[in-house]
């Protein structure tokens, strides 16, 4: 009987890719738009500079640019996959903080996700509170065929019981990676490990029974897929989700 490898990626934060062109998501809070006022202008690019400088030697920042006037205050963060090179690191926060200027040109509140980091800045000091209020979701239109839905719900709920008890830890740097064999830092550990609940619930609905799938927050990011994603790849496994992908806003 033919065996399928699923493996699972939790991130404390949200994750980038290596091109400005080819981010996962991003979102701009309307209401927090600031047409007009340099000074938070200004706070944002301070930002933005903080974290291009900072996190591929740290994986993880978090700043603020403060002002006399602290209603123009900003606070930022970035982390990039700890299974990632300092080099791609870099080259995804450079592409992050260039395209979110682009995307959300006049917003104090936004933030951006690739397959490598995740970056937001906000003038509410969002470090450390859980934020599942908007998200995403990617799925393999494709259902696995191969095993029965009951054993393929099983086995998936074990390998997220599993890694959830590993991205909590703080030695573990927000990261959570696991495979299974289907045959026929930020936010504190329960804030963590909420998120992660609230995503697998996601899973459940919109992705039951797909062959790939990510569901995307702001306070994490849960994948899984029939092939290896995370560093270092296995070169006898690589490949791509069959089938065409699709997406959810939350």
């Amino acid at each position: 009987m033919k065996t399928f490898i699923a493996r699972c990626l939790l991130l404390l934060a949200l994750v980038c890719s290596c091109s400005a062109a080819d981010s996962i998501w991003d979102l701009c809070n309307k209401k927090s738009n600031f047409s007009g006022s340099s000074q938070i202008s200004k706070n944002i690019d301070s930002i933005l500079s903080t974290l291009v400088s900072k996190t591929p030697s740290q994986g993880f920042v978090t700043t603020t640019s403060s002002s006399y006037n602290k209603k123009d205050n900003v606070y930022g963060l970035a982390q990039c996959r700890v299974d990632i090179s300092k080099t791609d690191c870099t080259t995804c926060i450079q592409d992050a903080a260039k395209k979110i200027r682009e995307v959300c040109p006049n917003q104090s509140d936004a933030r951006i996700l690739y397959d490598f980091c995740f970056l937001r800045y906000s003038q509410e000091n969002f470090v450390g509170k859980l934020d599942t209020s908007a998200g995403l979701i990617y799925y393999n239109v494709a259902n696995v065929t191969e095993t029965d839905p009951k054993t393929f719900d099983n086995e998936l709920g074990t390998l997220f019981d599993k890694i959830r008890s590993e991205a909590v830890l703080r030695e573990s740097q927000g990261l959570g990676k696991g495979k299974t064999k289907l045959t026929p830092l930020d936010l504190s550990a329960l804030d963590c490990a909420q998120c992660f609940a609230t995503a697998v619930q996601s899973f459940m609905g919109a992705c039951h029974n797909k062959k790939g799938c990510r569901v995307l927050y702001s306070s994490c990011y849960v994948r899984y897929e029939f092939y290896p994603f995370y560093f270092p790849l296995d070169p006898s496994r690589t490949g791509t989700s069959v089938g065409t992908i699709s997406s959810v806003r939350l």
